[in-house]
């Protein structure tokens, strides 16, 4: 069958992050066949061959190490050498791979829950584009007969071969370009959870001087989404500011590639503010990054040229790229859920720091926590120095994709015919202009912003909003929550 078949059949398909979908379709037959697949497109240009590494890793959520057994099989029996880097971070994975040209997997869910999973693919340079997926998509793949049982699992399930270091060289990374004094006499706190790089962060904040201090370590999977907090995340960092009285909370998603951000009060930052904060540190000429991030980009007026893209990393790839390609340097990209991407090095008082076109956590919060320190080691302070615009987001979950298009299609027909829609009108006026770059945004006549979206990953739809203030924001995004409840019926 072709990988597009397979998809078909196991329902396991493609996000804006590669493969995803629940744990118990993703047997080891089918996680075996989407690595074939992968590793064919690969050799149909030069990039995989008989004898070439193929570096993998993985995050902490129980069905990793099987899922990553399977993609090993599958490696070796397309001839090439598995290269294990441990259940580390994926940016650290891609730091390994693209300095040696070597393709690269991860097996991580990400922020979603614990009985979902997924394989994300990397080209030997960068991550995968929309037109690697396509040509995934045709690759037609035989599995060799006698290797699974009637479950599609492996009947010899031979043990990970063992893991090369890939985090000294990440740690180095910002030891060298932050310098170890970069966060001397500050208190951080890092909320651990299930976070895979929960202990390489405590590493990397130590070797620029902080103090640190552990928080939340968990046995289990805790499905952290720096785009959509948890209720229970929010008041626990408030908790622990009261109790702890650190300088600023960090922590990450369960691959440690998107970021989440706390200051003294434990008030989680935005990850699309983050980014225009990491951005600016770094002096960036050019800046992509999805429609849906915050519009304060804009108003900063630092950046020569700003590219808004669909979500997904592979389009903010893109998009750098073809910045970087212009000459137009630094030029980096992040998304509203903080992961932070580097198309070209940058160099800052003598310092320099390599690309990595891939979403990292760390370097964002690295970043304000030091531009912070010209604002006495506020990050709330550094806040108030970027254009009052305030973004908030949740999500309907479960709401399956069918639904929410359908729900969007009427809502937007609703919007063409009379540009007005209840019951947004009354505050914000009447609908000024539509984007359908990705989802449904209404931007408003009072600059206001809705946006409807469902998910790439999983099956729930996104609603983001945005105004001048808080309050309001969350007010349109309650609003936007209201209006498409029903869709679920």
């Amino acid at each position: 069958m072709t990988i597009a078949e397979w998809m078909t059949r196991s329902g396991v398909g493609f996000g804006t992050s590669g493969a995803r979908g629940l744990v118990s379709a993703m047997n080891d037959a089918v996680c075996f066949a989407y690595t074939l697949g992968y590793l064919r497109h690969l050799e149909s240009f030069g990039e995989f061959g008989a004898g070439r590494p193929v570096a993998l890793a993985g995050d902490l959520r129980p069905s990793t190490p099987r899922i990553l057994r399977a993609c090993t099989a599958a490696i070796h029996h397309a001839g090439g050498v598995p290269v294990f880097c441990g259940f580390v971070p994926t940016p650290a994975l891609c730091l390994y791979a693209y300095g040696r040209s070597t393709p690269s997997l991860m097996v991580t869910g990400s922020h979603i829950p614990s009985d979902r999973n997924g394989i994300k693919f990397n080209r030997a340079g960068g991550e995968f584009l929309k037109e690697d997926e396509a040509g995934m998509r045709v690759q037609q793949v035989t599995l060799p007969e006698g290797r699974f049982d009637e479950a599609g699992m492996l009947i010899d399930n031979d043990p990970l071969p063992e893991p090369i270091d890939v985090l000294s060289a990440y740690t180095a990374r910002y030891a060298d370009f932050f310098g170890s004094k970069a966060l001397h006499g500050l208190k951080l706190a890092v909320y651990q959870h299930s976070a895979v790089g929960r202990d390489l962060l405590v590493s990397v904040l130590k070797s620029l001087g902080a103090q640190v201090i552990r928080l939340g370590r968990s046995e289990g999977f805790v499905p952290v989404d720096t785009e959509a907090v948890r209720q229970e995340d929010r008041d626990q960092a408030r908790h622990w500011a009261l109790e702890h009285e650190f300088d600023a909370l960090l922590t990450t998603d369960g691959d440690s590639d998107r970021p989440l951000l706390a200051d003294r009060q434990g008030i989680w930052l935005r990850g699309d503010v983050l980014g225009i904060l990491a951005a600016r540190f770094l002096q960036a000429r050019a800046v992509a990054t999805p429609v849906n991030s915050n519009t304060a980009l804009e108003l900063t007026g630092f950046a020569e040229q700003i590219s808004r893209t669909r979500i997904g990393s592979p389009y903010v790839v893109q998009a750098m790229t073809e910045a970087a390609q212009k000459g137009i340097a630094p030029s980096v990209g992040y998304e509203a859920n903080g992961g932070f991407l580097l198309a070209t090095p940058v160099a800052l008082q003598g310092r320099s720091l390599k690309a990595l076109p891939t979403r990292d956590a760390v370097l964002p919060m690295l970043c304000a926590l030091v531009a912070a320190r010209g604002c006495g080691d506020d990050l709330t302070a550094l806040l108030e120095t970027l254009p009052p615009r305030f973004t908030v987001s949740d999500r309907l979950a479960p709401l399956a994709s069918t639904r929410s298009l359908t729900g969007i299609a009427r809502l937007r027909e609703e919007t063409l015919a009379t540009r007005s829609l209840a019951p947004f009108s009354a505050s914000c006026g009447p609908v000024r202009r539509l984007d359908e770059t990705d989802g449904l945004r209404l931007i408003f006549e009072n600059n206001a912003i809705v946006h409807f979206r469902p998910s790439g990953n999983a099956p729930e739809l996104r609603v983001y909003a945005e105004a001048g203030n808080e309050n309001d924001a969350g007010r349109l995004l309650q609003m936007g929550l209201a209006l498409a409840a029903p869709w679920r019926d």
